[in-house]
């Protein structure tokens, strides 16, 4: 990071550069501006400079053209374009939340279940110590119980601060201001 880059990082700017306004936009994506998809190199670009920039200055999207066509308002296209980018992956974001809890949910239940039938069975088991293998058989249904709580533990202490993160870096990133800078080419 140049000395230039840390300044403004400190004061949340995040400058971004490009020849034309097309740039900022998945080319494959066929909707019109405000609809459209932004360029997966520049959302990673501006996602990786907001993390790095701490939570409580305000960030501010600095887009620099070279080569503006003359037809278009940049300011308002791309303002909205990141705006609405952001708030969909925002929503997405969510949505993969709820969707993870739901299957921490149904996990739960079914670990839950086959942790308590494997409770039943090991002390089953355990009436029969008569038999030859009956405690390794035991302790081998019950380590299969508490096994079968991995993936609802997995869920609900780990899985799901990736997604909380994801989503607020990306409604901190949809919250931003966005100027929009044209710099005209130079006359040879």
């Amino acid at each position: 990071m140049s000395t230039g880059e840390e300044a403004e990082a400190k004061h949340g700017i995040i400058r971004l550069r490009v020849r034309d306004v097309s740039q900022l936009f998945n080319s494959l994506d066929p909707d019109p501006f405000l609809e459209r998809d932004l360029d997966d190199d520049a959302v990673e670009y501006i996602r990786s400079w907001a993390r790095e920039i701490p939570r409580h200055i305000p960030l501010k999207l600095v887009l620099e053209i070279s080569e503006p066509k003359a037809s278009q308002d940049s300011q308002q296209v791309v303002e909205g374009a990141v705006h609405n980018f952001f708030d969909h992956m925002a929503e997405l974001s969510r949505n993969e939340f709820r969707q993870l809890m739901r299957r921490g949910r149904y996990s739960l239940l079914i670990g839950l279940s086959v942790l308590a039938l494997a409770v039943l069975a090991s002390r089953w088991l355990g009436s029969h110590e008569d038999w030859a293998f009956a405690r390794v058989l035991q302790e081998t249904v019950l380590i299969g119980g508490w096994v079968a709580m991995w993936r609802p533990l997995e869920i609900f202490l780990y899985d799901w601060w990736p997604l909380r993160r994801q989503r607020k870096d990306y409604e901190r990133i949809r919250d931003m201001a966005v100027e929009v800078k044209v710099h005209p080419p130079k006359a040879v």
